[in-house]
């Protein structure tokens, strides 16, 4: 929060609530306006909103979501959904048809060879297929519970990637293969070839990249902290890009996968698709499959749940993605704490990838500078492809095909992260800085008082389109939000650089959240020694005393007895914990009053500290409260200030010792018997002990079995005999301050 200029006086009743400096909340970097959402809107690296590429919706599945995504030299895309496990192709002009529908409901995996011939993956428990000319054909069974990944290679072999044994198999022709390699993982995730035509695999749960140089024989070239290699890109160079990611995808996805296979065998699957029915049926003539035999309907299989996936240190990176040079230099580009990344696509000196967050597209600049380019607005963009000068994206828990061209938006709609004032505020004024010309910018507020937006809330405000008339008119509240809709109309996109919301905060009341009265005793000041001084006269003497004992003088001064002083003062610290929620320094002032007293007196006021130090002698002995108010006067107008108060427990202060009387010793049997009582007025008796001849201390035992009372009665026994003895008796009061009385056996 930025202070800038009071608001203007006003009247009484309002500043009794809305007081303190006006505050402001600004969006002017990348990380401040990354917070919100985007629809249509890019947002630059170097922190400026503008219209986004326009994202160009070519099929809704109506599915969970699109798994896979191929794209052909000549503009054809192929793309994979579940839980239907259907395979669709898309062509520029015309709608999405169903190519294929698996007999397993997930096609997690497509692949295209240099012949234009489409591969596609079933699981769980699927094989691999070839689809050629509308045809659709078993092509290889791996006998695996999932195929992950498909990579068709230059002299004509398809690898697939499989778990949950994580193997990778080298395709050579129909029904002809062999485990390539064998990479003690669960799941192979993602292949690729790299320039050199050798073999690239990522895994799971380790998150290693292997590439694979000939049966049975892999080189490790990168061991990722994170569990799952998601993507792998080979760059012309020899460099290879590679997307990590902690959430463990795969493992959910198979997950899904059983679930919706048990779904799809008792017939249990409900979702729909948006592709016409006649593309439908026509698709449906060009497959070549024959019809299984009638069977009868087996028993619903028992749903398999995968292994946990390992524990993630929520603290640490989320997803991350590499540059591995040809050197075997590893290069984290970008990493997140927040969001999965999914996939990634290298265009030129620029890579693109996608996330989880609204389903983010990002662009990475060679100097490692993101810029969020555009929002799906759904769960995750689980694919991206290219496909001539556009860009596919596919998308999950709505399984939609998209695609992006250098065209931007025709508008587009940015929504600010909600703001927190701490308390009620009076909203101000709504500033910003943009190039952008009269109407281009149209902006709207909104306000509420719980933490995310909901019915509660008020309504969009009316537009703000001039700095001259930019009052926020949403009510007061604690929470604001605002949004801007941008468009070109007619002249370059505009571009917006800050935004700044001023408003008046509510005066919170300090808060007082505890006291505590602690004792301490601290040294007492050395005093000088007062001079023995004559009646008449202010003249010192002294005395000399010869090793032959003879006065060197005919008059003596005598031999003054030394005093033990006492060597030390009880203080009382006074100590409290207060807080202000609006963070305004605070003043103090300390109260007491007598147990027996209806007023308090003030102790010490304007205290800046949270302690007080304060001699205990200046208090009777008794019980006392001590009261301490806060005040945030300091930072407020008089009318506005707020303030608070605690009052402490009973505090007992009891300086005077207990007085111990004991009785005149007397003789029985082989025993002296003294009978002793300890008194005292303001706190319970709770300990008695003697010493004889300055021996160690030995309690004594109360009368009636229990120190409880304010007068007690105890007996002292000391063994006869052995001459003169002196006996020191001491109690102890509940301040603890001891009474002490001797008595002489003979």
């Amino acid at each position: 929060m930025k202070r800038t200029r009071p608001l203007p006086a006003l009247c009484l009743a309002c500043l009794l609530c809305f007081a303190g400096s006006t505050g402001t909340w600004e969006c002017n970097t990348y990380n401040d306006f990354l917070k919100g959402r985007f629809q249509g809107v890019s947002l630059t690296r170097d922190g400026r909103l503008t219209l986004a590429p326009r994202l160009e919706t070519l099929a809704e599945t109506g599915e969970a979501g699109v798994w896979s995504v191929a794209a052909a030299p000549d503009g054809t895309v192929y793309f994979s959904t579940g839980h239907r496990g259907r395979v669709y192709r898309w062509k520029a002009g015309e709608k999405p048809v169903l190519l294929w529908s698996a007999p397993q409901p997930e096609v997690f995996a497509l692949a295209l060879d240099a012949k234009g011939v489409l591969y596609a993956a079933s699981s769980p428990d699927g094989k691999i297929w070839r689809i050629e000319n509308g045809k659709a054909a078993e092509y290889f069974d791996p006998k695996q519970k999932y195929i992950w990944s498909l990579c068709a290679a230059a002299d004509g072999a398809l690898y697939a990637g499989t778990g949950q044994e994580g193997r990778i198999w080298r395709i050579s022709g129909a029904g002809q293969g062999e485990v390539w390699y064998e990479t003690g993982q669960t799941h192979v995730t993602a292949l690729a070839v790299d320039a050199r035509g050798r073999l690239l695999a990522g895994t799971e749960p380790n998150g290693i990249l292997y590439r694979i140089e000939g049966k049975g024989k892999a080189f490790v070239l990168y061991d990722s902290s994170l569990p799952e290699i998601r993507s792998i890109v080979p760059a012309p160079d020899g460099s290879v890009y590679v997307a990590a990611m902690g959430g463990a995808y795969a493992r959910r996805q198979a997950q899904t996968a059983a679930t919706a296979a048990a779904q799809q065998t008792t017939g249990m699957v409900t979702t729909t698709i948006t592709v016409s029915a006649d593309a439908d049926a026509a698709a449906q003539r060009g497959i070549e499959i024959q019809p299984k035999a009638e069977q009868p309907k087996p028993a619903a299989p028992v749903v398999e749940t995968p292994p946990p996936a390992p524990a993630v240190d929520l603290s640490a990176e989320k997803s991350a993605l590499y540059r591995i040079y040809p050197d075997h230099l590893v290069e984290t580009l970008w990493s997140s704490r927040e969001e999965n990344v999914y996939d990634l696509a290298v265009r030129g000196a620029e890579l693109y990838f996608s996330t989880d967050l609204n389903g983010r597209i990002y662009r990475l600049s060679p100097d490692l500078k993101a810029a969020l380019l555009v929002e799906t607005r759904e769960g995750e963009t689980t694919r991206l492809a290219e496909s001539g000068a556009s860009l596919i994206a596919a998308t999950s828990n709505q399984g939609k095909l998209y695609r992006l061209n250098g065209a931007a938006a025709e508008t587009g709609i940015y929504e600010s992260p909600v703001h927190d004032a701490g308390n009620a505020a009076r909203w101000g004024r709504l500033e910003w800085r943009a190039e952008a010309r009269p109407g281009q910018l149209v902006f709207r507020t909104r306000s509420g008082n719980s933490a995310r937006p909901d019915s509660t809330w008020s309504e969009w405000s009316d537009p703000i389109t001039d700095l001259g008339r930019n009052r926020i008119a949403s009510p007061n509240a604690r929470y604001i939000q605002w949004r801007v809709e941008m468009k070109p109309d007619g002249g370059p996109p505009p571009i917006v650089d800050s935004v700044a919301v001023s408003y008046q905060p509510q005066n919170g009341r300090p808060v007082v959240r505890s006291i505590q009265v602690t004792p301490q005793w601290t040294a007492a000041q050395a005093k000088p020694a007062t001079p023995a001084q004559s009646s008449s006269s202010s003249v010192s003497y002294s005395i000399t005393v010869t090793d032959t004992g003879e006065a060197g003088q005919q008059t003596s001064a005598g031999t003054p007895t030394q005093a033990v002083s006492r060597t030390g003062m009880q203080q009382i610290y006074i100590t409290w914990q207060a807080d202000d929620p609006d963070g305004d320094p605070l003043l103090y002032s300390v109260y007491f009053r007598g147990e027996d007293e209806k007023e308090w007196k003030l102790l010490k006021g304007d205290l800046k500290e949270n302690t007080l130090q304060q001699d205990a002698e200046v208090f009777a002995d008794g019980r006392y409260f001590f009261r301490v108010v806060a005040s945030d006067r300091p930072g407020n107008s008089p009318q506005a200030a707020r303030e608070s108060d605690l009052v402490s427990q009973p505090v007992l202060i009891d300086q005077t010792p207990p007085r111990v009387v004991l009785s005149p010793p007397r003789r029985e049997g082989a025993e002296w018997v003294i009978e002793a009582r300890a008194a005292d007025d303001a706190s319970p008796v709770r300990r008695a002990e003697f010493s004889v001849n300055a021996a160690p201390w030995t309690l004594a035992e109360p009368a009636d079995g229990i120190w409880d009372s304010r007068e007690e009665s105890f007996t002292i026994r000391v063994p006869a005999g052995g001459g003169e003895r002196a006996v020191v008796v001491r109690a102890f009061d509940a301040a603890g301050n001891p009474g002490l009385a001797k008595v002489i056996l003979h």
